[in-house]
């Protein structure tokens, strides 16, 4: 994407408030500066206190796969009110639809649905049934990557779940850091947590949970594309299984 050198023009996101966003130049500093002020190890609720400090609680959004409500409960303590973004690829188990209901009547939050161009009969219908069979990657492109990249347009900030503990893909990655894709700051509050401290906190907050977490599901996507994982494997290698695709192309 190119990079602005005068603040962009008003533009307005999926929840529907219209405000004017600053310059890429300027978010690109502020992602730059926060990186250098907090440390590696940082707590969520500092990272989340830089953001309050820097960005207006309106040009913020956190993105959110309903898999638990940990992160939309930690951004709302300080910024109440936040839109949570969910992505509604219409291939969800319903296991997390319940569970994105219970998230919009028990916190703080607006969620927002983000849909893609076309219903899933609507996409059967131009390249034919089970794209996500045939060619995972095109589907996750155009029900999850373009969907969220034109939500994020409305933004100056996302924040995101991604933990280091994940997969090796995962482990370096940064609490805020410019993502140059889709034209934002980035910032990943519990990168530095491990799935046991997630579902600690979760517990201890008695906050909605999916129940497919406890159903052998620690990394929860699309149902046709997710299964069981086996005890003490990567949590994310029932994503995909059998095939090499490691990551949907939300944060690569």
């Amino acid at each position: 994407m190119t990079v602005a050198s005068t603040p962009l023009p008003s533009v307005e996101p999926v929840g529907g408030e219209t405000r004017t966003l600053r310059s890429h130049e300027e978010l690109k500093a502020r992602a730059a500066a926060g990186a250098a002020e907090l440390d590696w190890n940082a707590s969520a609720q500092e990272v989340i206190a830089w953001v309050a400090r820097n960005f207006a609680s309106s040009t913020a959004a956190v993105a959110c796969s309903m898999a638990d409500a940990v992160l939309p409960a930690l951004v709302a303590d300080q910024l109440p009110g936040v839109d949570v973004l969910f992505l509604d690829t219409g291939y969800h188990f319903p296991e997390t639809y319940a569970t994105r209901d219970a998230v919009a009547e028990n916190l703080r939050v607006n969620i927002v649905a983000v849909e893609p161009a076309n219903t899933v009969a609507e996409q059967d219908s131009l390249l034919g049934k089970d794209l996500f069979a045939r060619d995972p990657a095109q589907c996750c492109a155009l029900r999850k990557v373009e969907p969220l990249s034109r939500s994020l347009s409305g933004y100056e900030l996302w924040f995101t779940g991604v933990r280091r503990d994940e997969a090796p893909t995962r482990t370096n990655t940064p609490l805020v850091v410019w993502d140059e894709k889709n034209g934002l700051v980035k910032v990943n509050p519990v990168a530095d947590w491990t799935y046991d401290e997630l579902i600690s906190y979760s517990d201890d907050n008695l906050l909605p949970v999916n129940p497919l977490l406890s159903q052998g599901y620690p990394s929860i996507g699309c149902a046709p594309c997710t299964n069981k994982v086996a005890p003490g494997a990567d949590p994310r290698s029932g994503r995909w299984a059998g095939t090499s695709k490691t990551e949907c192309g939300l944060h690569v």
